[in-house]
């Protein structure tokens, strides 16, 4: 069966798109156009309460009854759980892929959205602040990212990625939008580059979200 995947071209779509081609599932794009307010329809809000995208449609879920997943976070932990994939079993092996994970759902991502958001207002006392602050901690969450990648091929695992990369790689795909090169930051460079190296990760970002 089909999952119908829901979502636009944005750094949360893409960790998804990038977990459902690691993980062999059959999917369906449904593009929802926020420039056009797409995530704020009735239909769409029936299953993504919080209008925000992604946010899937699974009919084979627990029990082989259909479920719905929004929030990116949770789709990820849902995917994992359900194909037995990029999540150690072991719950001393499952924490540090799950503390990865909400460092990324709780800073690499709204601090970087801001620094979207702001580099796109009038120029001013008001952008400069704004982006002067965020800039700033975005940099600092690249930096703690570099410190954890020391030594490691990937964030929270060892021998293959787990979903908190699938989340990270989301929002480090945009860096160059972010201001922030990976010229001082050497292991999230190579880890980045170790990602993209992976033929489904590829299929993920090539994949039309809108």
């Amino acid at each position: 069966m089909t999952i119908e995947f829901h979502t636009w071209n944005t750094p949360n779509g893409r960790k998804i798109s990038v977990a459902l081609e690691e993980m062999g599932l059959p999917y369906t794009v449904v593009p929802v156009d926020i420039s056009n307010k797409k995530q704020f329809e009735p239909s769409f809000l029936a299953f993504s309460p919080n209008n925000r995208i992604p946010a899937i449609k699974d009919p084979d879920g627990p029990g082989r009854q259909p479920i719905t997943v929004f929030e990116s976070g949770a789709i990820l932990y849902y995917l994992a759980e359900k194909t037995g994939r990029f999540m150690p079993k072991d719950l001393r092996a499952r924490v540090p892929v799950m503390e990865w994970l909400m460092w990324q759902m709780g800073g690499f991502g709204p601090m970087p959205g801001q620094v979207h958001h702001f580099l796109m207002q009038p120029e001013g006392p008001a952008r400069d602040y704004g982006f002067n602050r965020y800039h700033s901690e975005t940099k600092r969450l690249y930096g703690v990212l570099d410190r954890r990648l020391a030594g490691r091929d990937f964030v929270a695992t060892e021998g293959e990625p787990s979903i908190a990369d699938f989340a990270i790689l989301g929002w480090a795909w945009r860096h160059e939008r972010h201001q922030v090169p990976f010229d001082d930051l050497p292991n999230v460079a190579a880890w980045y580059a170790r990602m993209m190296a992976r033929p489904a990760t590829a299929r993920g970002f090539e994949v039309a979200l809108s």
